[in-house]
């Protein structure tokens, strides 16, 4: 471009989906979704557009209505910036949401860094220096039900063994909410003796074992059966540097934190307590791609992986453009459940069979994130937009 770009507006269109054979889980009854045989889940999805004086669109798909509550806070302060000055916007919002967890920024930087492969004609991967065209994946499995589904340890182990025979090289269980603890131990065992010992095995109890006695027992049943990792097990929300310190001194499987601590300096201090051995990143709960690269090159620094959470375009194309990672959280699957590979896109998907016969996704390849939204289909499923500036 021969002169500089400039944000002329900001719209949010918000749009409204169905999932079949799920529903709520019968104790939150809204925190996590389950597989329920017939049940109708309807939600609320979110597109960020921001425009450009040169014509040039940024485009999103994600974030969740807190989110975009927040960016509202400093939407008026976006209008007029150059969408190409991502660290004076990232380092303007992160001392102005100081008060907040700052997710509103998310959003907006990985669509500052749409536009900006957008104006060069080239991936964000490329701008980013990456080198990655396909990501090896893991089957990132929906919570543990008592419907028929997810519902006993063989039941995990089966579809472990089902990801296994599609190419999958990797697996992660989500466990039960309030379930025993000896069913989640019976579930780590009963899923590596299903496999042997060619797939990478991971857990993620997503902070509900109660005490530390319990997250202590599946932490021990990780070690006999030689997991990859052990994620976010305890009550405490997965921030007590203390506590995961703590059970790292007892057990030999690698623990896996970040995904609840917000922002870059926050991690960092949490490597330096030893509170964990791989970094959680995600471009939209990190402040973005910016906030995601920092944070992924930081772990380097200490000689850890960065590994990213959650799927998505923009996660394809951070991870794709740093040395110490391992996997693409693909999720959440199941084998029951229809595909979920959003209808809102029409070249893309994170659905089961994403996956080619080695267990890897393709990098997108298109200018900016390389997707192409249906707009046909969201016209016909939008329930409403705001707009800004």
């Amino acid at each position: 471009m021969t002169h500089q770009l400039s944000i002329t507006k900001i719209e949010v269109h918000s749009y409204e989906s169905e999932h079949h054979n799920l529903a709520p889980d019968d104790y939150y009854n809204s925190f996590n979704q389950v597989y329920k045989e017939g049940a109708v889940l309807k939600g609320t999805g979110h597109i960020l557009q921001i425009h450009t004086d040169a014509g040039i669109t940024g485009e999103f798909v994600g974030g969740g209505e807190s989110d975009y509550a927040q960016m509202a806070m400093f939407a008026h302060y976006l209008m007029g910036k150059d969408p190409l000055q991502r660290e004076l916007i990232y380092n303007d919002v992160k001392r102005g949401l100081r008060k907040l967890d700052r997710m509103g920024m998310g959003p907006v930087d990985i669509a500052l860094w749409d536009i900006a492969g957008k104006v060069v004609d080239t991936p964000v991967w490329q701008l980013l220096g990456g080198w990655k065209t396909r990501l090896p994946a893991y089957a990132s499995t929906y919570h543990g039900d008592e419907n028929g589904g997810l519902d006993t340890p063989e039941a995990f182990a089966d579809f472990a063994r089902q990801c296994q025979e599609m190419g999958y090289p990797a697996f992660k269980i989500h466990g039960w909410s309030h379930g025993p603890i000896q069913r989640e131990v019976d579930t780590v065992l009963a899923v590596r003796e299903k496999v042997g010992d060619a797939m990478d095995l991971m857990i993620d109890p997503a902070c509900e074992y109660e005490t530390f006695g319990d997250a202590l027992k599946v932490g021990r049943a990780c070690d006999e059966a030689n997991y990859m990792w052990y994620e976010d097990p305890f009550k405490d929300g997965g921030v007590s540097f203390f506590a995961h310190r703590k059970l790292r001194q007892m057990i030999k499987t690698p623990i896996l934190m970040g995904e609840h601590v917000r922002g870059f300096e926050p991690k960092v201090d949490m490597v330096v307590a030893e509170a964990t051995d791989y970094v959680r990143v995600d471009p939209t709960y990190d402040m973005g791609i910016t906030g995601a690269m920092k944070i992924a090159h930081a772990a380097e620094g200490f000689g850890l992986d960065a590994e990213v959470h959650a799927p998505g375009p923009a996660h394809r194309h951070v991870m794709a453009s740093i040395r110490n990672t391992n996997y693409y959280e693909l999720g959440l699957v199941h084998p029951k459940v229809p595909s979920l590979a959003s209808p809102v896109y029409v070249d893309y998907s994170d659905a089961l069979d994403a996956v080619d016969e080695e267990g890897c996704v393709p990098v997108p390849m298109g200018p900016g994130l390389g997707v192409t939204i249906d707009w046909e289909w969201v016209e016909a499923h939008r329930v409403g937009v705001r707009r800004y500036g």
